[in-house]
């Protein structure tokens, strides 16, 4: 199906095909026909990103009679910035077709403009319930000639506590009205409102309800709380062209980890709610244009942030309500480009993983968050890509070469490389060199087993004994670092971790013996030399006893 099997008047087509759209999305191929093919009202339950505004805006524009300048239709949604989007979608799509006005109204705007804009005749309103309230209670505002009325991002707007606005809106609105609401999930307020204010409403989804998109995997790193923000820097340097969204619960979180950031060397900056509205316009066109690479925000500043092209939505923390994560990994994986959702959550919060694994119905991967030598490697070999792709200029660069080839003719071509790679990376290097490794040892594994079950189940463990414990500030979380760091490797099972006042005891995958003993050779804790020997029973059974017999 393409856009001409539609019904649309030829002024709309000439736009839309100006604007690069050839075939409906499918929220689009459903909900245009039901919209101008009848007066009855419509739920569209769709995800953002999806083409909702193209949706319910195509089939409006069409019906609008552009010779009446009194308010035909009114688009209601939760921030201004969708609201800015929404309106300069629909004049877009609605170029070719004279005399067509349409008009934002939002806060942080002066109302006097606005007031203005409506006084000299409009057709179409797109607004914020708070600010469109206050312009129907002025009287600038007059809705009881509406044909049209659409709440998009319907269950947004209520978690954004404007239910008392919506419910005085409506019943300043005709019965006789078209309503369309679109929602990506389909709480009961949302029910509510389709049951008080709705006539028989057809319900179109594209997609099943709650659903996450399938362009977007979904990944956790398990990690203490104190070692987040450490972990979030990890993730950040393994995907070096990251183009990100980092959602934080707080205000003052958002901050913190923003200034961090920036602290830190990344290119990052905030959105929250104390930004003033000019503040928040220069950010969040910086992140638009890329000038930024990471937007640190919370779950209501980021609202009406339209961005395509995320790589990853990283979830510093786990929201509260589990429909928000919907919100939040949809924000990646649009326009048919693949996208990540990354979750840092502490080893209490398996429970919530596996009830965010029903609600998207997919399975999330537990990976391990990158050491030092993997990070530096995915670094330095990007570098090497760009190096190796660059468009050289030699009419620029023809003048210097030659003093250059004179400069560093003593150094050979393995040299020259080093020389280049040290430039760029010996911060780099330095910063990761002594490194441990963050990932939290859990009682529970990925899977919901405890180490016990999955021991029995799938592996057979040799135990160990090591000369430090407590007293040396020995951590379970710390030795794994240490095992895996010594061992050169992070795909070593683990199991069960004894910390003692002077020693310890840990076991490892029994295929692994000879490489534990050989790898501890040599190595020093704190400058403490490392003695690592293998653990047998006595002949009570008792397990926490060294071998006669140290493994060479």
């Amino acid at each position: 199906m393409n856009f001409e099997d539609l019904d649309l008047n030829s002024q709309i087509l000439t736009a839309i095909a100006e604007l690069g759209f050839e075939t409906p999305t499918l929220i689009q191929e459903k909900t245009i026909p039901a919209i101008l093919g009848s007066s009855r009202d419509l739920i569209g339950l769709a995800q953002t990103g999806t083409g909702k505004t193209a949706a319910f805006g195509l089939p409006i524009i069409n019906q609008i009679d552009p010779k009446n300048k009194t308010i035909q239709a009114i688009i209601l949604c939760p921030t201004r910035e969708l609201g800015i989007q929404i309106t300069n979608d629909l004049e877009k799509f609605s170029k070719y077709i004279k005399n067509l006005k349409i008009v934002a109204v939002y806060g942080g705007a002066n109302i006097s403009e606005q007031i203005k804009s409506i006084s000299k005749g409009c057709q179409i309103i797109v607004g914020t319930p708070g600010r469109t309230l206050d312009l129907i209670r002025r009287n600038v505002l007059k809705l009881n000639d509406i044909e049209y009325l659409v709440l998009d991002e319907a269950d947004e707007m209520l978690n954004m506590g404007f239910t008392e606005d919506l419910n005085a809106i409506l019943k300043e609105t005709p019965r006789t009205k078209q309503t369309m609401l679109y929602s990506a999930t389909m709480p009961k307020e949302i029910r509510e409102i389709a049951n008080n204010y709705m006539n028989d409403p057809i319900e179109i989804s594209a997609g099943q309800k709650n659903i996450g998109s399938k362009d977007v995997s979904h990944v956790y790193y398990v990690t203490l709380a104190k070692d987040r923000y450490k972990a979030l820097k990890r993730i950040v340097d393994i995907n070096p062209n990251i183009y990100s969204i980092v959602f934080c619960r707080t205000r003052r979180e958002t901050k913190d980890i923003a200034n961090k950031l920036m602290q830190d060397g990344y290119n990052a900056d905030a959105l929250h709610g104390d930004l003033s509205q000019s503040q928040r316009d220069f950010v969040m066109n910086r992140f638009r244009l890329k000038h930024l690479q990471i937007l640190v925000a919370t779950d209501v500043a980021a609202r009406g942030l339209d961005v395509n092209e995320l790589t990853h939505v990283i979830n510093f923390n786990l929201p509260d309500d589990n429909e928000a994560y919907i919100h939040r990994s949809g924000r990646t994986g649009r326009a048919g480009k693949k996208g990540q959702s990354v979750s840092l959550i502490h080893t209490k919060e398996f429970g919530k993983i596996k009830a965010l694994e029903k609600i998207v119905d997919q399975k999330f991967e537990h990976k391990l968050v990158p050491n030092g030598k993997e990070i530096c490697g995915k670094q330095l070999f990007n570098l090497i890509d760009k190096v190796e792709n660059i468009t050289v200029d030699n009419e620029q660069i023809a003048q210097y070469l030659p003093d250059i080839y004179k400069k560093l003719s003593w150094l050979s071509r393995e040299e020259l490389i080093q020389h280049f790679v040290s430039v760029e990376f010996n911060r780099f290097f330095e910063y990761y060199k002594n490194t441990s490794d963050i990932n939290a040892s859990a009682k529970t594994s990925e899977d919901g087993e405890s180490r016990k079950d999955r021991k029995s189940k799938d592996v057979d463990f040799s135990r160990f004994y090591i000369n430090i414990g407590n007293n040396n500030k020995l951590t379970a979380p710390k030795m794994i670092g240490l095992i895996n760091d010594s061992c050169n490797r992070r795909d070593i099972k683990i199991g069960r971790i004894d910390m003692m006042k002077g020693f310890s005891f840990f076991e490892v995958d029994k295929s692994f013996e000879e490489l534990i003993i050989k790898s501890f050779k040599g190595k020093k804790y704190e400058n403490i030399s490392l003695k690592v020997e293998l653990s047998m029973p006595d002949k009570k059974g008792n397990k926490n006893t060294r071998s006669r017999k140290r493994r060479k």
